[in-house]
């Protein structure tokens, strides 16, 4: 979602704020801006803002020649208030008295995040005088931080902060402190970065903002708080002591940043659907055999081992695309490990009475690893005394990874379109490798078994690969359904939420109402929207469901529908009249739903390119969920 990049040098720090910018576009954003110390102005404050792209805002900055050697620089996902100017990013405060467009007052602040208490603070500003430019909640902080201001930034940050409550990434310079720079992460990540030629310190978001101008990352731990200085940084824990070092080691990142570039392909999301053999060999590198140490975190005391053989059961918690990868599993550890499995979409379970089961192995899914509504979730399981935890996730340096006792890193890369595909499949693949570990520690994985599923992984990139291949068939298919306005998904057993996603995918994208159901289901409802304008996807592995799925799909035709089947080669079900085959390479067998949402990620790609949306930028969503 929204990103923040600031920072404080000796030389002009702004082609360094925008260049972060441009690398945080791929977390969806709405307005944009950057403001810098300006020491020749009046006001001592420069700030510009925009509602088109980075690029535009750029040019604005070229235009108006700011630059500065202390600035803070921000992308806005908008929650309150309408993505205009006056909402954009960076807000200034404004004195008691002064009209809200007079010149600014002495804070400028970029925030990430919800303040929940906005409307309270905001209230008791005015009354002191205070008035208001925009209609956000980030407004307010400024204000405040400005009336507790006494000569000491960190000191007036510091009693602000305590007032907050909610979800928030800070970063706040003061006209009167030319050369510091202050930030507070709590519920939503920041970084500081070391700067390696001068002396200089950068505040972010995510540390993808700085490749390119260092890879020495700090990473803040939830409730910190940071001075930064031209000369040097403090950080203060959530208890307010001062941290060491070692509690906040200074971390070498290499950033990948050659897999942000989009090279012949015409958007992120098809260069990502692409990369998926490559990722799924990456994230199932190095696995020799089924083994408990592979979910371990170096440095801890916890171990796989001893957790799986205390647990009895399994809840995972995610959202959205990762939570169908968790539906996924729930088939696969109930039929192949054996183990009662709960799946609860992470923004519903914190907010109801759940029977907690101090066994459960409470496993988090997600991309980034600071999905808001899933920490919120580990959390609130945890505090109910569930503490064996396991996260799924793409970033090993994520809050989730740090706040679970064992984890497996999946290695997709850089996802930049905002409908996930590749940091889909690989978490499908680890969700795989942890059922067959689990099974194989409570005694239910033969050596025989054991050694075929192995095969089966090790064979998953080039398995893919020939999937790929069917991608001229599938934009055929496209043409037609870039025409409708709505569509049906079905599957059976682990591919109806592979159906789930596909229909997910199809709306995020192309702006076509789409909905999944289970095959079985179709006859309870959703048969009295079938007619030939609406077409009907379905995902038709061989397997023991798929002579029900057959007759699933009779009702179908009998009502003049038009379907589209992803069958298997030897599945016997013939393209005629209505009904649209594509033939998928080979039968699967437990793993067949990695290679059944391949087509699906294509069909949805190539269905928003034929209704010339925004692939990557869809409207209204944003990749990084931080918010709640």
């Amino acid at each position: 979602m929204c990103g923040i990049v600031g920072g404080v040098s000796s030389r002009n720090i702004v082609p360094i704020l925008t260049q972060g910018l441009e690398r945080l576009e791929y977390r969806g954003y709405d307005s944009c801006g950057v403001a810098v110390h300006a020491a020749g102005e009046p006001s001592g404050l420069r700030r510009t803002r925009s509602t088109s792209r980075v690029a535009e805002l750029i040019e604005q900055i070229a235009s108006e020649g700011i630059q500065g050697t202390l600035g803070i620089a921000h992308t806005r996902w908008a929650t309150h208030g309408a993505p205009v100017v006056s909402n954009a990013h960076p807000h200034f405060s404004h004195g008691p008295g002064a009209n809200a467009s007079d010149s600014p007052g002495r804070i400028a602040l970029v925030h990430n995040g919800i303040i929940e208490n906005y409307e309270e603070l905001r209230a008791d500003l005015q009354a002191k005088g205070y008035a208001f430019a925009s209609q956000t909640d980030t407004e307010v902080i400024a204000h405040l931080i400005d009336s507790l201001y006494a000569g000491d930034l960190f000191q007036a940050f510091q009693a602000a902060v305590a007032q907050l409550r909610g979800a928030y990434a800070l970063a706040v310079f003061c006209r009167d402190e030319p050369q510091r720079l202050v930030g507070a992460r709590a519920g939503s990540p920041l970084v500081l970065g070391i700067g390696q030629e001068t002396a200089e310190y950068f505040l972010a978001s995510d540390a993808m903002a700085l490749v390119g101008v260092t890879d020495q990352i700090v990473y803040l731990e939830e409730g910190d708080l940071i001075d930064v200085r031209l000369g040097g940084y403090q950080i203060l824990d959530k208890n307010r002591r001062i941290t060491t070092d070692t509690a906040r080691p200074v971390k070498t990142v290499t950033a990948h940043s050659g897999m942000a570039e989009l090279g012949p392909y015409r958007h992120y999301m098809q260069k990502e659907i692409f990369e998926q053999p490559r990722a799924i060999a990456d994230t199932l590198e190095g696995v020799e055999g089924i083994a408990a140490d592979l979910f371990d975190q170096p440095g801890t005391n916890a171990r796989a081992e001893n957790i799986f053989a205390q647990i009895d059961s399994v809840l995972i918690l995610a959202c959205g695309t990762s939570y169908y990868s968790a539906c996924v599993a729930k088939y696969w550890l109930e039929s192949i490990a054996k183990i009662p499995t709960q799946v609860e979409v992470a923004s519903e379970y914190r907010y109801r009475e759940s029977v907690p089961n101090p066994k459960a192995l409470v496993i988090t899914i997600s991309q980034s690893g600071e999905t808001a509504d899933t920490l919120a979730a580990l959390r609130h399981a945890q505090k109910l005394g569930m503490h064996h935890t396991l996260t799924i996730c793409n970033v090993a340096t994520s809050a989730m990874v740090r706040e679970c006792s064992l984890a497996y890193v999946t290695r997709a890369g850089v996802e930049i379109g905002v409908a996930s595909t590749k940091a889909f499949t690989t978490q499908l693949a680890a969700l795989f490798l942890l059922t067959l570990t689990l099974a194989k520690i409570k005694g239910r994985l033969r050596a025989a078994e054991e050694a075929r599923h192995l095969k089966a992984m090790r064979h998953l990139p080039a398995a893919l690969q020939t999937v790929l291949a069917l991608e001229p068939q599938i934009i055929a298919w496209s043409e037609g359904f870039a025409k409708k306005e709505n569509a049906l998904f079905l599957g059976r057993g682990p591919h109806y939420p592979i159906a789930l996603e596909g229909a997910l995918k199809l709306k995020e994208i192309s702006y076509i109402h789409a909905e999944a159901y289970p095959a079985g289901e179709l006859k309870h409802g959703p048969l009295a929207l079938v007619t030939s304008e609406m077409p009907v996807v379905t995902v038709a592995p061989n397997d023991a469901l798929l002579e029900k799925l057959k007759s699933n799909m009779h009702e179908v035709r009998a009502r003049g529908g038009v379907l589209y089947v992803l069958a298997d080669a030897d599945s016997r079900i013939e393209s005629s009249e209505g009904l649209h085959v594509i033939r998928m390479p080979e039968h699967y067998g437990e793993l067949s739903p990695l290679l059944h949402v391949v087509p699906l990620q294509l069909l949805a790609y190539h269905t928003a390119c034929a209704r010339e949306t925004d692939v990557d930028k869809p409207r209204n969503l944003a990749k990084s969920v931080t918010v709640e």
